[in-house]
């Protein structure tokens, strides 16, 4: 009743905080690579290659066939085809389809998105267990200095 109205289009914050240059509107249909330096929404149909060097935003209505890549990808429609964001995140809406690998650095997918493929994540040369030691050691470090700071302050 109150504050569970789902927003039409239920886009992340931090995405809707870049600003998107680009707009490809829904019944707009593109045959051939589309490549954008700055970040852009999709509602149409793209046949071919998205190369976005800012976000990519695939809204409900629209859809890739071929591969797409960007800084972080949010997909509440559809991708035929490979996805990598290597250096950021890619998710996957309620709404959202993605037939294909993906490479990212982080991935979200939510409980009724339909995601069809593998998953390669980048950034992943250390272990769980050595990125614990060193957060350990790093609020060890950082509790040592606070209490000979307090010391220092006591003399």
């Amino acid at each position: 009743m109150f504050g569970n109205a789902k927003k039409e289009t239920d886009i992340p914050e931090s995405t809707l905080l870049e600003q998107v240059g680009t707009i490809i509107g829904p019944g707009a249909v593109i045959d051939g690579p589309l490549t954008t330096k700055d970040s852009t929404r999709i509602d149409g149909t793209v046949k071919g290659n998205v190369t976005i060097s800012g976000a990519l935003i695939v809204g409900q209505t629209g859809k890739i066939i071929g591969t797409a890549s960007g800084v972080n990808i949010y997909v509440a429609g559809e991708i035929n085809g490979n996805v990598s964001a290597p250096q950021g995140k890619v998710e996957i809406s309620d709404t959202g389809k993605v037939i294909g690998d993906i490479t990212c650095k982080g991935i979200i997918i939510d409980e009724n998105a339909i995601f069809q493929g593998r998953c390669d994540m980048t950034g992943l040369d250390k272990s769980s267990a050595e990125i614990a030691k060193e957060r350990m050691a790093s609020d060890k470090e950082s509790s040592d200095e606070n209490s000979s700071d307090d010391e220092n302050k006591d003399k």
